[in-house]
């Protein structure tokens, strides 16, 4: 199918939300809680984020062209200590049960050697943990291995492209598309449930057709499309149009009710509008909507139920909105989320402005606040991905 073309409405479910699929056994009979524990009220997470992402290190083998960290080959000095990766654990657990779910990522997590330890103490404290590594010389099936033994739930690897020269051409590292497909091959042997990650820019677009050919044959629980944030080395880079945006929305509609895995959107909450008016097209209403796995994710979005910590503490809303709020070192994570005036305002949909602000949708969806951030400075702004233009539709919510 030509994505760049409007493809078929027909009906369907629309699938994926960021997470786990189920919880994961620990040692001694108990059971550590996935992804998706903690709930919102209404479409409000101030309790608890779902996810903290903890960006362990820079240091990574790869050199990728849309990287947001800007990763480099060293660690460095400034990173978080293990003692002080210990002491942030410990922080996550002050939200109260049920605890966020962690997920490991950098850089290249599998750069730091006292990786399984973190995690071992991530699974001592009760809280779920999920891997983002990087399909480098560092992955082997024995740090798999020992990483699933740790605790580790899940995880994520990336595809940019169907075959060696798309994909190799993004990560800046000959070899790493076939060296991602044996991490595929070493994840399954290690009974890891593994998410595909793949960025979605004007370059991909036209390969994504044969992309999810690929995704078909890997056995895998989740295709994640990150629609481009123009942050790090990103920058470089073209995102694809709102209209191009919404004909690709509508095609992994489309495409979620046939494939045997999940489709989820990343930095494109706008998704959430178009399952909405098609699950209700297809007679389904707002209570059958919220219990699709669409509509488990409403609401979750940068600061709401999203918060960021970077390899050296700071804490933010995501990656992709890299304004800090405060810092792991010297403040409380669980004040910050819970109280710092930019989280609280992007979790009050009252606060947002222009198209978003007037939108139905607003509560469920919320637009990709780093996006506006990048194209405005101001994170409360539109998000320009979305071509949708409110008018006296009753509210989604």
């Amino acid at each position: 199918m030509d994505v760049t073309s409007t493809p078929p409405h027909t009906p369907g479910h629309p699938g994926g939300h960021p997470g786990a699929p189920s919880a994961a056994p620990v040692g001694g009979g108990g059971h550590l809680p996935s992804v998706g524990a903690v709930r919102p009220d209404g479409y409000v997470y101030a309790r608890a984020p779902m996810l903290v992402y903890w960006e362990t290190t820079l240091a990574c083998g790869l050199a990728c062209r849309h990287c947001r960290a800007t990763a480099q080959p060293e660690r460095s000095p400034n990173e978080l200590t293990t003692d002080e990766g210990f002491r942030l654990l410990d922080e996550i657990t002050g939200f109260g049960r049920p605890y966020p779910h962690v997920v490991f990522t950098g850089g290249d997590p599998l750069r730091r050697p006292d990786l399984e330890a973190l995690v071992r103490g991530a699974t001592e404290r009760g809280i779920g943990a999920s891997l983002a590594p990087s399909a480098t010389v560092d992955m082997t099936p024995e740090r798999l291995a020992a990483l699933k033994a740790a605790g580790i739930q899940t995880m994520s690897l990336s595809i940019d492209g169907s075959d060696a020269a798309r994909h190799d051409g993004f990560r800046g590292v000959e070899g790493t598309f076939e060296m991602t497909l044996r991490a595929v091959e070493w994840a399954h042997r290690a009974g890891l449930p593994l998410q595909i990650n793949t960025l979605v820019t004007d370059e991909t677009l036209p390969d994504l057709p044969a992309l999810y050919e690929l995704m078909l044959g890997l056995g895998i629980i989740r295709w994640s499309l990150f629609f481009l944030i123009s942050v790090g080395r990103g920058t470089g880079l073209q995102e694809i149009s709102p209209a191009q945006s919404e004909r690709l929305n509508h095609w992994l509609y489309d495409l979620s009710k046939e494939a045997p895995f999940a489709i989820k959107t990343t930095e494109a909450t706008h998704y959430r509008r178009i399952a909405i008016r098609r699950l209700r097209a297809e007679g389904l209403d707002d209570e059958a909507i919220a219990r699709t796995p669409v509509g488990r994710g409403f609401g979750v979005r940068d600061g709401n139920g999203i918060v960021f910590v970077s390899h050296d503490g700071q804490i933010s809303p995501s990656g992709f909105l890299p304004l800090a709020a405060g810092n792991v070192r010297t403040d409380s994570l669980v004040d910050v989320y819970r109280t710092h005036p930019m989280f609280t305002s992007l979790r009050d949909v009252a606060t947002f402005k222009g198209r978003c602000g007037r939108c139905p949708y607003v509560a469920i969806c919320g637009g990709s606040r780093a996006r506006a951030y990048v194209w405005t400075g101001d994170y409360l702004e539109t998000d320009p991905l979305c071509p949708y233009v409110p008018s006296a539709e009753p509210d989604a919510d």
